[in-house]
């Protein structure tokens, strides 16, 4: 593709269209010079590929692999895992004509009520790091582009479509950036997704120093910038900030604002350019044909069971694991049979197979036996979809109440409990020294079920570290008291966020940062500096095979790591050369901004703030009608997947919307509901009838897409 050649030749129609998105998952084809659409899907962890004719909803596609998630994934602390999925997952976009993947995750974890938390790595830079980058190098050693997300600061979910995250320069630079600078540093991703939320005041879609200054000029990022769906704000802006590709597209209003700008001179010429060549770099790259050849979904479900296995963390056992043949077992808890093994959102994926808990016992002949019969307990409890997805913050740390009485009955009976955990994100264990083992599974994708038979049983050894602090309780965290309750999120604690914090100040936690027992038994040297290198010999002390991870610290901050597998009586030393340390001095000033008020409603309040008037309510629940229509239809589905990935669904909808804000909801929804409905929705609300109607009957007059003038 001679790059330069087309950009010469395009028209500013032309090229208006190809900074812009079309049909929900596809860049805009520009069929006169021959550019070719290329398409994208949602990822992290596998595909969520729409099928032909659907309607982009998050619970109608393709079946894929679904893998563990980045929750799961980081707590291997082996970049192994991730790379192989992302190959396997480059496959599947390989077979469904998918040219980009629209992950890895890698914001930090800055608490644990984030909604979105189970798609993301870790608390730690380091680690969110490695593993993001091993996955973008197994997807992208297949032909398959990657877009690296949510950049930046984008670490709740109640107000991420306004929300103003306010952070100092240092915060920023020692944490909530690092995942992404290693990443561009070590694994060079196609594409970056910029946030919805602010940084600072500025939208992320239109920050000149987070876009150009810091990701291109210094960290030389030379790939596509997007935004995510419905992120765009102010489109000459945008481009002037250094974005390239506004997504999911369809918005007349911002074609028309660029070709306006291009007109009278407010938006150079060379940023559209610079827009475009980014994209046709992109499209040159990665636009292949379909791979005829068949996926081998019987070893991707296999390698997502052995990843599940890998990473699971053994949180407490008293002897009582791993279980016997012989043993008798009394089998309880929802989860057995409905394992929850992928979060709720536009992550959500069609499992190509599912292998649960009880499908896994059931094919061992392992059966429940009645509680005045059996030896032992196992439980099955975890977060469900309704207290944890994205689209908003959970709102506190608490397993269902239900779930929590049925432990403390199984516990008074006296015989040994064993818990095994599945959920995104850290809960609080009140029953924990009641029961003999923990078993935590996070969320272990579609063949979780063989990798908790197998780890019960001994089959396999847990090796799994926590990537993150579980604090005793909620209290403990230290944005605990201002954490997703207004637009502005006041980083105030700076850099010290899980085990930092925890280690500075002496706070007790349930299980700390990097903690995870084995059946077989570890001894470790203490670490030796040898140059720049570090030190330590790991051995296995114990009568099974298992794996365990050097750990090296400095200065109280993860500096390096690396996951060893030993046979009994075998040993290895470690060599770990860590990332030269960055000791440039940052201001660590805080700029708060005024929060607005919420009437009267603009384009950028809380959809939930129509609700403040006669008129704005009747437009609230005629919006709102529609996901009511989607939950009912999706309650009447008979019991089974399908109707679990509805309900999912439609949950994630009401939370998605309630959340939005009008324009938010008119650059992600195209044709459905044009710029000037949204402002319409502004101007009833808020009273003024005739122009608000004015709004609704005023077109945006924009060209023809490039596409259509072929069909025309």
């Amino acid at each position: 593709m001679d790059i330069e050649r087309l950009i010469r030749e395009m028209t500013a129609e032309e090229k208006a269209a190809l900074v812009s998105g079309t049909d929900f998952m596809y860049t805009n084809p520009i069929p006169r010079l021959s550019i070719p659409s290329l398409r994208m899907s949602d990822g992290p962890h596998g595909l969520r590929v729409q099928k032909e004719g659907g309607d982009n909803g998050v619970s109608e596609s393709e079946p894929a692999t679904s893998f563990p998630t980045a929750v799961t994934t980081a707590s291997g602390w082996n970049p192994e895992n991730t790379r192989k999925m992302g190959e396997a997952i480059a496959e599947e976009c390989r077979y469904y004509g998918v040219h980009t993947l629209l992950g890895p995750g890698v914001n930090i974890k800055r608490n644990p009520l984030c909604g979105r938390n189970f798609e993301y790595f870790s608390e730690d830079p380091l680690l969110a790091g490695v593993m993001g980058a091993a996955e973008v190098n197994g997807v992208q050693s297949k032909g398959v582009g990657v877009s690296v997300k949510h950049f930046a600061l984008n670490n709740s979910e109640n107000f991420r479509f306004m929300g103003n995250s306010i952070a100092s320069e240092n915060t920023m630079r020692r944490l909530y950036l690092k995942p992404f600078e290693y990443i561009v540093k070590y694994a060079h991703p196609a594409t970056v997704m910029c946030a919805y939320n602010q940084v600072n005041g500025t939208y992320c879609s239109e920050n000149k120093w987070l876009i150009t200054d810091v990701l291109r000029k210094e960290w030389g990022f030379q790939g596509v910038v997007m935004t995510d769906w419905g992120a765009m704000h102010d489109r000459v802006e945008s481009l002037k900030a250094g974005l390239d590709l506004e997504m999911p597209g369809d918005t007349a209003i911002c074609r028309r604002w660029i070709l306006d700008g291009i007109k009278d001179g407010t938006l150079p010429a060379e940023d559209l350019d610079n827009a475009c060549r980014n994209i046709l770099n992109w499209i040159d790259t990665y636009v292949k044909p379909a791979d005829p050849k068949p996926v081998d979904w019987d070893a991707h479900h296999a390698l997502a069971a052995e990843i599940a296995a890998d990473c699971a963390v053994l949180l407490k056992n008293d002897g009582i694991l791993p279980l016997k043949a012989t043993d008798k077992l009394h089998i309880a808890g929802e989860l057995f049979g409905n394992m929850r093994y992928q979060g709720a959102g536009s992550s959500m994926i069609n499992p190509a197979r599912l292998t649960t808990p009880k499908d896994a016992f059931t094919a061992h002949g392992v059966r429940s036996v009645p509680m005045e019969e059996c030896d032992t307990i196992l439980y099955f409890a975890g977060l469900t979809d309704e207290y944890e997805s994205e689209g908003c913050d959970r709102e506190d740390m608490k397993l269902p109440e239900k779930q929590l009485r049925e432990i403390d009955t199984l516990t008074k009976t006296g015989k040994p409990v064993v818990i095994v955990l599945f959920g995104g994100s850290p809960v609080e264990l009140p029953f924990c020294g009641d029961v003999g083992a923990i078993l935590n599974m996070y969320l272990p994708g579609q063949n979780g079920g063989t990798a908790v038979y197998d780890l019960l049983f001994g089959i396999k050894n847990p090796s799994g570290k926590l990537a993150e602090t579980w604090p005793m309780r909620y209290e403990d965290v230290p944005s605990h008291e201002t954490f997703g309750r207004s637009i502005n999120e006041v980083y105030s604690e700076g850099t010290e966020v899980g085990y930092r914090y925890y280690s500075k100040h002496n706070i007790p936690v349930r299980f700390p940062f990097g903690f995870g027992l084995s059946y077989t038994t570890f001894a470790k040297t203490e670490w030796k500096q040898n140059g720049d290198a570090y030190e330590q010999t790991i051995a296995n002390t114990g009568n099974r095979y298992g794996a365990e991870v050097a750990e090296l610290f400095i200065d109280g901050e993860l500096a390096g790591f690396e996951k060893v597998y030993l046979n009994p009586g075998e040993s290895r030393t470690v060599c770990i050369v860590p990332e030269p340390k960055d000791v440039t001095a940052y201001s660590d000033e805080l700029v708060i901004t005024p929060e607005p008020s919420h009437f009267p409603v603009t384009l950028e309040s809380r959809f939930t703030d129509l609700n403040q008037t006669f008129m704005g309510r009747i437009l609230y629940n005629a919006v709102m009608s529609v996901v009511k229509k989607s939950m009912k239809q999706a309650e009447k589905l008979p019991e089974g997947p399908e109707r679990d990935n509805a309900l999912k669904g439609a949950f994630f909808m009401k939370r998605v919307m309630d959340s939005n804000s009008p324009r938010s909801m008119s650059m992600c929804a195209g044709r459905q509901m044009p710029y000037n409905y949204a402002q319409g929705f502004a101007e009833l609300t808020n009273g003024h009838l005739f122009k608000g109607i004015r709004c609704f009957i005023k077109k945006i007059d924009v060209p023809k897409l490039p596409k259509e003038e072929q069909n025309a």
